[in-house]
């Protein structure tokens, strides 16, 4: 039986996300059972945002099932397990203490929940071997939750511009202008040169 699109209703005033399928078109409607699942899937996604931004460790873990996994894909960074989750939001809450989530856009499957946001924050503590810059970031980042049996989280995994961070924090620049062509040429020279003279 092919199932009836879901579509989801997000308050940005009040951050109460429903997922409601009277008004879709097409197909049979999900089971009651199934909407209460997705309903409690985006219910706990959205407590573990809510304890982000209130920068809670404590309540952070607790959306968390028995088994935890976090994934920075940006910088191949995967953790496994309760206490190595823990330990990326300690490294992240040090590095950002002013962190900002705001929530744009929200995609639910049946397997998980992808949610875009816009990460902004103060970097003030060391971040991947960075002394603190004091430099504002603020950059795009989706997010994938996966689910236990409970439906709690079981899993995030995260997708966003590791050079526009790196960027923003005044370590990266686009080799194509200005200074990002000065530093290119001077940091590889041979590199430079034979691509040089492969296009004359």
């Amino acid at each position: 039986m092919r199932l009836r699109k879901s579509e989801l209703r997000f308050n940005q005033a009040t951050g109460e996300t429903v997922c409601d399928t009277s008004g879709a078109k097409g197909g049979a409607a999900l089971s009651p059972g199934t909407e209460q699942q997705m309903n409690a899937r985006m219910a706990i996604v959205d407590e573990h945002i809510a304890c982000e931004n209130r920068h809670d460790l404590d309540a952070v873990m607790a959306t968390f099932g028995s088994e935890a996994r976090y994934d920075d894909e940006p910088w191949a960074d995967h953790r496994s397990g309760v206490d190595e989750v823990r330990s990326y939001y300690i490294e992240l809450m040090r590095a950002l203490p002013d962190l900002k989530i705001q929530v744009t856009h929200r995609h639910v499957a049946f397997e998980s929940l992808i949610v875009e946001v816009m990460i902004s924050g103060t970097h003030l503590g060391p971040w991947r071997g960075l002394p603190a810059t004091g430099r504002r970031v603020e950059f795009p980042l989706c997010g994938v939750y996966t689910f236990d049996a409970n439906d709690r989280l079981a899993g995030e995994r995260i997708y966003y511009d590791r050079g526009m961070v790196l960027g923003q924090l005044s370590l990266f620049r686009e080799p194509v202008r200005g200074w990002g062509r000065v530093a290119i040429g001077l940091s590889h020279p041979l590199t430079i040169a034979k691509a040089y003279l492969r296009i004359r």
